[in-house]
């Protein structure tokens, strides 16, 4: 089952450096985590990533840039409801863009602590902490990812160890081959995409920000607590 990696910036994931390829078909690094180990395919930053901090390319290995990530994540339902940090994105490029069956995330887990490191090169600006109306419930978020890679038949899993924000089902480097999507409730999955789709809060260019103003939070909330509902209860309670 071919298994993509993807590489966040916690202050653990530099535990990432010693683990064998095996069993990751793909490496999806984020911002600067490429730096954790060097054979990552990809490395994918938005349009203000330093360019000092981008590095070179080695044989087979790509950037990735909002040309390529905002077309995959509108494709998916856009960022105002998928989540506008780059570990949402990383994992939707990668569920449009990749054959996988699974998809692992760790150092992805949105945990930042009050004080030392809160990235494994030290202090950073943490997405999630900012103000923004698509970061209102980041456990929602993760739950609508879990549940539309559900639907395309690939399984979402956390390497991670600790506290997180992502209701993602933990794994271990042996067993993340073998992971399956998890069952989930097609009737509220149902009801937060019409509920999106009748919003229409699509921002075709990506940058959602420019146009906050008329994102309605309250209605962002009720999709949030449908697809909460989608991946937190048993599907076969609708039967």
């Amino acid at each position: 089952m071919p298994v993509t990696l993807i590489l966040g910036s916690a202050p653990m994931a530099t535990v990432a450096r010693d683990w064998p390829r095996m069993p990751f078909d793909r490496v999806l690094a984020i911002n600067n985590a490429h730096a954790i180990r060097p054979d990552w395919d990809e490395l994918i930053y938005p349009h203000d990533f330093p360019v000092d901090r981008i590095p070179a390319l080695r044989p087979g290995q790509h950037h990735v840039t909002e040309t390529e990530f905002v077309p995959a994540q509108n494709a998916l339902g856009g960022f105002v409801y998928a989540g506008g940090t780059m570990a949402f994105t990383a994992a939707y490029y990668a569920l449009f863009s990749h054959q996988s069956t699974v998809i692992a995330v760790f150092g992805c887990d949105m945990v930042y602590p009050r004080h030392g490191k809160t990235h494994f090169y030290g202090q950073g600006t943490a997405d999630p902490l900012r103000a923004d109306v698509t970061l209102r419930s980041l456990e929602a978020k993760s739950a609508r990812l879990l549940v539309i890679a559900a639907m395309r038949g690939v399984a979402m899993v956390n390497l991670s160890a600790g506290p997180s924000r992502l209701i993602f089902p933990r794994a271990s480097q042996g067993s993340v081959a073998k992971a399956r999507p998890l069952p989930f409730c097609p009737d509220f999955a149902a009801a937060a995409l019409a509920a999106e789709t009748a919003l229409g809060y699509v921002v075709p260019s990506g940058r959602y920000w420019e146009e906050a103003e008329r994102f309605d939070p309250a209605e962002l909330d009720r999709i949030d607590a449908l697809w909460l509902a989608s991946a937190t209860v048993p599907w076969q309670q609708t039967a």
